[in-house]
């Protein structure tokens, strides 16, 4: 169980009542030293798994144990607390450097700008000095020489006026020069270089706020990637503040024309000729929704530069877009699940092991399809006498769950365990559930079966309504109209949905629910035997 006690989360699990006096405690609970949710359910992830295995160790022992046997259980038993609070003091001096190296990499950043802009007001405050003082005698000679001829005086009086507006221009940061200054004049020997602009660039902006935002998702992450390079490819890595709203209309009109097919393929056009070979074929183009979620990215990334003042407005918000065919996605039916399953598959991207176990794990679990193509053989665990899926972060691979309520427990279907051709509790050796899947150039893990799902399901004429993510609708359909014995949040824990309700204690119940419990929700999950894809 997750608690929160004051402002850190704290791992607490019950010792099985069969092991409680070999163990000698009735409970375990250490802090997890961190007051962010998302890092202490990871942490009380590897708690859970590590406590597992020692109360599964304590269970095949002997009634009587010896004294060997007892300094052995209690020592695997203080190693598990010894290296979780060794891993949580890492982390916590990890966390402190990481703070105190952008703490001084921002102080010298305001240094650097500090110094450049005193050099600069030193050097026009000079300027002005030099620049008023001749307008004061110039001005002098026109009003007081009766020697100075009217062409000497219309000489300087257009002399004048160029100084008057030369120190308008310094006042504004916006240093110019006179038409008519004579050689060797003052004005022209003390001129000022012009200034580099100072608005950082636009990937420098996406890498802070986004990239490097520990709480984005990697789903996130990668879609903003797409949006700023396809910005990039096409006006160049400009300065935030120079992106206006002229030059959003301009990309608004690109993404409008972008061809449908644009960045699928291993290679491609660039976007501007892309789009201009569209118009002249007249090919299907992107979607409406597609050029509102690339300006959505954008608006997002922009709420934090006006915040801080980084940006003056945004340029992204306010816009209409096209969204004139809109999908509404639900569950399967009987017969569609029953089409899908008789109808045979002789695609050659995946092998059938893979194809027919992908749609069989989906049924009955709900989980996303990113969520299976990265399942891991690791992943396949024994918890409290349930062999049970763990969908957690992958570091080695730079995936995540889509939210943080995505790492999750899920016990494994009955069903799914009896498939012969499945063997999910078998060791194959491999790393991951689905070996044959391939990864592509965005990094995403199965794009080979979701465009081959995606193709077989239009050759059976299937609607648009109708995609993979339906078995996710389909099960959440389906445990929800069960008997009222099972538990909302039961469901929503199975599919890694937030709670409904946020309060503290169903945060807490949440984090506490048995495998058992959870267990009785997926086992609730029939369907007729006409729905199920064989082996």
């Amino acid at each position: 169980m997750l608690r929160l006690i004051g402002s850190h989360y704290h791992f607490r699990r019950a010792v099985p009542v069969a092991v409680q006096a070999r163990l000698g405690r009735t409970e375990i609970s250490l802090s997890l030293q961190t007051q962010s949710k998302l890092v202490a359910r990871e942490r009380a992830a590897a708690l859970y798994a590590r406590t597992g295995l020692l109360f599964e160790k304590a269970k095949t022992m002997e009634t009587d144990l010896s004294r060997e046997e007892m300094i052995t259980l209690l020592t695997e038993q203080g190693k598990i607390i010894a290296e979780q609070e060794e891993l949580l003091t890492l982390a916590d001096d990890a966390f402190r450097a990481e703070k105190r190296a952008l703490q001084a990499d921002h102080a010298m950043t305001l240094m650097n700008q500090v110094q450049k802009e005193g050099a600069f007001i030193s050097f026009a405050t000079d300027s002005l000095k030099a620049l008023e003082a001749r307008l004061q005698s110039m001005m002098q000679k026109v009003f007081t020489d009766s020697a100075v001829s009217k062409k000497e005086k219309d000489m300087l009086r257009e002399q004048i006026k160029n100084l008057s507006t030369l120190i308008v221009d310094l006042g504004k940061h916006r240093p110019a020069a006179p038409a008519d200054a004579p050689i060797g004049s003052p004005v022209e020997d003390e001129q000022p270089k012009a200034r580099k602009p100072t608005s950082p660039p636009l990937s420098v902006m996406a890498e802070k706020f986004v990239f490097a935002d520990k709480d984005k998702s990697e789903d996130t992450k990668k879609a903003t990637r797409k949006t700023v390079a396809l910005f990039i490819e096409a006006f160049g890595d400009m300065p935030v503040k120079q992106i206006t709203g002229t030059v959003a209309g301009e990309f608004f009109d690109l993404l409008s024309d972008l061809p449908a097919t644009h960045g699928k393929g291993r290679t491609g056009l660039p976007i501007r000729e892309a789009v201009a070979q569209a118009r002249e074929r007249g090919q299907e183009i992107v979607s409406g929704k597609t050029v509102k979620n690339h300006f959505s990215r954008l608006s997002a990334l922009w709420m934090h530069l006006v915040q801080r003042e980084m940006a003056d407005r945004n340029p992204w918000a306010g816009w209409d877009f096209n969204i004139t065919k809109k999908i509404v996605r639900r569950g399967w039916t009987d017969d569609e699940l029953t089409l899908l399953a008789h109808t045979p598959w002789n695609g050659t991207s995946v092998s059938h092991t893979t194809w027919t176990g992908i749609i069989n794990v989906g049924m009955f679990t709900g989980m996303r399809l990113g969520e299976i193509c990265n399942l891991r053989k690791q992943d396949i665990e024994i918890i409290e006498e349930v062999p049970c899926f763990h969908v957690r972060p992958h570091p080695e691979d730079n995936w995540s769950p889509k939210t943080s309520a995505g790492t999750r427990i899920i016990p494994i279907h009955s069903h799914l365990l009896a498939m012969e051709g499945l063997d999910l509790l078998r060791d194959t050796g491999e790393h991951s559930l689905f070996p044959d899947l391939t990864v592509s150039s965005t990094g995403e893990r199965g794009d080979n079966f979701a465009r081959s799902f995606s193709k077989h399901k239009k050759r059976l004429g299937l609607p648009d309504a109708v995609t993979f993510h339906s078995f996710r609708h389909t099960v959440s359909t389906k445990l929800r109209n069960q008997e009222a014995h099972i538990r909302e949040l039961w469901i929503d824990t199975v599919l890694g949905h937030e709670a409904s309700h946020k309060s503290q204690g169903t945060m807490n119940y949440t984090s506490g629910i048995e495998v058992a419990n959870l267990k009785q929700v997926i086992e609730a999950l029939t369907y007729p035997p006409e729905c199920i894809m064989p082996f």
